[in-house]
């Protein structure tokens, strides 16, 4: 693989960088004292450490409250270089997430990716994940870990996404607030807070919202109620509890996908199947999770986390009767009911020897789930819940103990590592045995080394370069299809693993904070996507795959409350040895371009924030052209778009107003937002939204 490198100039780039960042601060070390601001703490690597030290790809983003409407993540996500997050216009299927190509094979949900709230999860032990749970009414901040760091996370870490609520504090106040927008948008939320006079009384954060729309395209409609309640108690003996309650209740149209034709000529329409058989998903999750902290002494200090949660859905597909006829086939509507529930355990040692400190903790996680299937119809009407076509039970469940240390062995070299056995366990027992009996079980393990080595060049400039291994296991549904149709149900996925070698450089000075990161990753077994046809996502293993890549940041506060913010990230995904074809799946050529990944992309916003009166902001966003499809045979084309808002606050004693304005896709580029990777319908594209607009009022009283 060397001659990719020269496409790719990383040791010369980094060079050059290094002796650039490096004339540069010196030259202001001896000119002007750098003014100082107050570090941002990063948790996501564990360490707590300081984020322009950290030895990884790691990003903080500070939720903004007043400038969107507050209901995807793909509103507040934006800047973060190696993430791709599409928003698909389909609430039925949740957003598209991917992080330096991990992920974006799949057509719902989230899988490659970790995401947590609160420290807790919301990615179940097999790897598939959902952000509709994230409520961002009561976000306080965002953490994106996207390096091979992100193994220390275990199973399908490709990068890892950790959200965190906001904590009571202050007097006890009331927050009502409405927001408007295209296509009827609208959301109505209340959010109560407060913070606690006595150490053993809780603070508390409460938020509920109500959201609906008719969508941008025919039958893309949703509604969704979400709550989210966290009681934070800080004790006397300097031990920490907080308390976290979700629930989300979703009920969304499902427009699906359309040809490029169908997009061209009108990207609001909707195949005809979707509007005879009604498609449309139907999801209830209630999650409940403790965390706490106890410090031992100065040294030494114990975390525990501990999870339940239950999540039903059901999803009326769009399959065509007379595709269901065949013995595998488990019928057109989706239905199951999943308890999930988990703990972590660790201990810190700080200073145990001399510059030196370590972790120590074990995670278990598990999932039961109830599913069935039944087909879409029943006689002549179509669209209802038919015949039972599949009954399962399914568990699975992991117990990873993880080790971390961090040594400053010299005044500027640190060295940290990590090791992580991740291993997963999977059961099915099949109840519907009219077809077969498709029981059976299987289980992944893998140790995950990572070690990283970092160099505090300057007070102004660090530098580090890291490896480390990753590990992703098929997600039961990816194990209930597998390309090869002649088995009824195949536990014959085989795991990921992939090895990532980084080197980067981060530096903070008068000229802003610059991250500079180069990355390649080698992965054997990469699950892919074998196609998605009526319905029926099928997948299979790559024997290698590569993706190595450049990504770059840069935010500098420019003058009094203005700010700017740009950032930029090379990837090049591909298939690094040929794939035979299996039956009707078609083979892939060595050199195939990996689908579902942009490989440029980059943001410039500039905005004024500051805490009081008038805020604007501007962004312009490009993202590159995708392949559909592993035989590359067409793509969605690249675009740039741009949106604007500006909105007031206004604080009087006990009273605060915050109202907002704001039009996305300025231009009314009509572009593809996401596509639906090797669709064998010919149906990959998800048209993004047009110009649209939104606008919010929110009314705060302290008592």
């Amino acid at each position: 693989m060397q001659h990719r490198l020269q496409h790719l100039p990383i040791k010369t780039t980094v060079s050059g960088l290094i002796a650039c960042m490096s004339q540069t601060l010196y030259a202001e070390n001896t000119a002007t004292e750098v003014q100082k601001l107050a570090p941002i703490i990063v948790q996501a690597t564990r360490t707590d450490r300081e984020r322009l030290s950290t030895p990884a790809s790691v990003y903080y983003l500070n939720q903004e409250q007043d400038n969107s409407l507050n209901v995807n993540l793909s509103e507040t996500l934006k800047g973060i270089p190696g993430l791709q997050l599409n928003n698909r216009e389909n609430y039925a299927q949740d957003l598209q997430i991917s992080m330096r190509g991990f992920g974006a094979r799949s057509s719902f949900g989230v899988r490659g990716v970790r995401l947590y709230v609160d420290g807790i999860p919301a990615t179940m032990p097999d790897g598939q994940g959902q952000t509709s749970n994230i409520d961002l009414n009561s976000l306080d901040h965002i953490e994106v870990l996207g390096s091979g760091f992100s193994s220390l996370y275990g199973n399908s870490s490709g990068g890892t996404i950790l959200t965190s609520t906001r904590e009571g504090q202050g007097a006890d106040s009331i927050e009502l607030g409405h927001s408007a927008g295209s296509q009827n948008k609208g959301q109505t939320k209340l959010v109560l807070q407060g913070g606690s006079e006595n150490a053993n009384e809780p603070s508390y954060m409460i938020s509920s919202s109500y959201f609906n729309t008719d969508g941008f395209r025919d039958h893309s409609g949703a509604h969704k109620v979400l709550s989210n309640a966290k009681l934070t108690w800080d004790l006397e003996d300097g031990s920490k509890i907080n308390w976290i309650n979700n629930y989300v209740k979703i009920a969304a149209d499902d427009p699906g996908g359309l040809t490029r034709e169908q997009w061209q000529a009108n990207p609001k329409q909707v195949a005809a199947n979707v509007l005879l058989y009604n498609a449309r998903k139907e999801i209830e999750q209630l999650q409940i999770g403790m965390t706490w902290n106890k410090p031992i002494n100065d040294q030494h200090e114990l975390y525990g986390m501990a999870y339940w949660g239950q999540r039903a859905v059901t999803q009326y597909q769009s399959i065509p009767r007379t595709a269901q006829g065949g013995v595998n086939h488990a019928g057109g509507v989706i239905d199951f009911d999943r308890h999930f529930y988990g703990a972590d355990l660790r201990w810190t040692a700080k200073d145990i020897l001399p510059n030196a400190n370590l972790i120590a903790g074990i995670a278990v996680d598990a999932m039961t789930e109830d599913r069935k299937g039944y087909q879409n119809f029943s006689g002549d009407t179509l669209g209802v819940k038919g015949e039972l076509r599949r009954d399962e039970d399914n568990r699975l469940w992991n117990l990873d103990p993880y080790l971390q240390a961090s040594y400053a062995f010299l005044p500027d070299w640190t060295l940290d590592a990590g090791l992580r056995y991740s291993n997963v366990h999977f059961k099915s027992e099949d109840k519907f045995l009219s077809n077969g009996d498709n029981s059976g079980k299987t289980d992944y393990q893998k140790l995950l080394p990572s070690l990283a080595l970092s160099w505090q060049i300057l007070p102004e400039l660090m530098a580090y370069t890291s490896y480390a291994q990753g590990f992703e296991t098929p997600t039961f549904t990816e194990m209930s299809y597998p390309a090869n149709t002649a088995e009824n149900r195949s536990f014959s996925l085989k795991a990921a693993e992939s090895k990532t070698y980084e080197v980067g450089l981060k530096s903070a000075s008068e000229w802003g904070d610059v991250t500079v990161a180069a990355f390649q990753t080698r992965t054997k077994n990469d699950i892919v996507s074998a196609g998605n046809e009526d319905g029926r996502a099928t997948f299979r293993n790559a024997d290698k795959t590569f993706r190595e890549g450049v990504e770059l940041s840069w935010n500098k506060n420019l003058w009094r409350d203005l700010t700017a913010q740009a950032s930029y990230s090379y990837i090049d995904a591909t298939f690094d040895a040929d794939i035979p074809a299996i039956d009707t799946v078609a083979a892939i050529a060595d050199g195939n371009y990996i689908p579902g990944i942009a490989k440029n992309q980059a943001l410039l916003s500039l905005g004024w924030k500051p805490e009081n009166g008038f805020h604007a902001g501007l962004d312009i966003r490009y993202s590159d052209k995708i392949y559909v499809n592993d035989l590359n045979s067409d793509t969605a084309p690249s675009y740039t778009v741009a949106g604007a808002n500006v909105g007031y606050q206004w604080k009087i004693p006990d009273w605060s107003v915050n109202t907002f304005t704001r039009v996305d896709n300025l231009f009314d580029k009509n572009y593809v937002g996401s596509v639906i990777v090797n669709e064998s319908n010919g149906r990959f594209f998800e048209p993004a939204e047009g110009r649209n607009w939104s606008a919010g009022l929110s009314v705060t009283k302290e008592f």
